[in-house]
């Protein structure tokens, strides 16, 4: 068997818990003791919660709006991933390690498993979240394109795993509540991707703020307009195309298909919804967390 192949649609591995991908549990210990910086700024999202889009906005606010420095590299080398740990293709530790200061540390772990350095140094944390009939769908798609994961099933089969938090990263309910309770211990700024879709400029202003840094009003301008979907998806540096077909299939699905607020309704069904919102309401009871499942 072709040795690139011999490491894709393998099935997930438990990490106290949490589904992740074997390559990542077997590296665990340096996923465990990666050593934070105190100026590295954290990126952690649930997957296709805007955590591309969270990105490129910060590293060109990082480089006060200069596009071309932003394209000096695709996003995954400019702002690693990391516990992503793939035999021979990528690790996502190294890449950080070898990165100056200061860094942009991308991470999908839900809270319990964040490295502790990141708590010592009590660096700052940027969180993005998504509603999750949308993280649902789009979470589906990208399993068919992107290899690393098990085979999706059927659409009503994912979404079945999905609920039950049987997919990479672990369950979306858990994730988020468990984020949003440690904002107030932290110095944390967490954002909702409906609220960027609806202000992105509002939004930028805030992470500007929480940053301390301060960008004439025609940087954030530009940043606005090269942070958005249809530029982004035109960049080769932001648009995930520059990953082998091996690795993603964009002709299965593109890496940014839609990227809008209230596309579950093209997929899901009367009944699945239904029977989704019933399980929403158990599963986010008593959290004071709110969601706009469309804008």
């Amino acid at each position: 068997m072709d040795s690139k192949l011999d490491i894709f649609r393998r099935e997930l591995v438990d990490v106290q818990g949490i589904p992740l991908f074997w390559s990542i549990v077997e590296e665990w210990s340096q996923v465990e003791s990666f050593e934070n910086r105190p100026d590295d700024l954290l990126i952690a999202t649930y997957p296709k919660s805007g955590t591309t889009w969270i990105s490129e906005i910060l590293d060109l606010i990082y480089n006060h709006g200069d596009v071309e420095k932003c394209k000096r590299d695709a996003i995954y080398k400019r702002v690693p991933f990391m516990e992503l740990i793939i035999p021979r293709l990528t690790n996502g530790v190294e890449d950080l390690n070898d990165m100056q200061s200061p860094r942009l540390v991308k991470k999908h772990l839900p809270v319990q498993l964040l490295p502790s350095s990141f708590w010592k140094n009590n660096c700052k944390m940027v969180y993005v979240a998504r509603n999750a009939n949308d993280v649902a769908v789009s979470y589906y798609y990208f399993y068919q394109m992107a290899k690393m994961h098990p085979d999706p099933g059927t659409w009503e089969e994912f979404l079945d795993k999905f609920m039950t938090g049987k997919v990479a990263f672990g369950s979306w309910y858990d994730h988020v509540k468990g984020w949003w309770e440690k904002k107030k211990d932290y110095c944390k700024l967490y954002l909702f991707y409906e609220d960027m879709k609806q202000d992105p400029k509002c939004e930028i202003q805030k992470l500007l703020k929480f940053l301390d840094k301060d960008l004439p009003e025609e940087t954030v301008d530009k940043i606005l307009y090269h942070s958005s979907f249809d530029m982004m998806k035109q960049n080769p540096s932001a648009n995930y195309t520059t990953m082998p077909k091996f690795c993603m299939d964009h002709s299965v699905s593109p890496f940014m298909r839609k990227g809008v607020s209230g596309d579950w309704k093209n997929q899901f069904t009367v009944v699945q919804y239904e029977r989704f919102e019933e399980d929403y309401e158990k599963k986010m009871k008593g959290s004071t967390l709110q969601f706009h499942s469309e804008i």
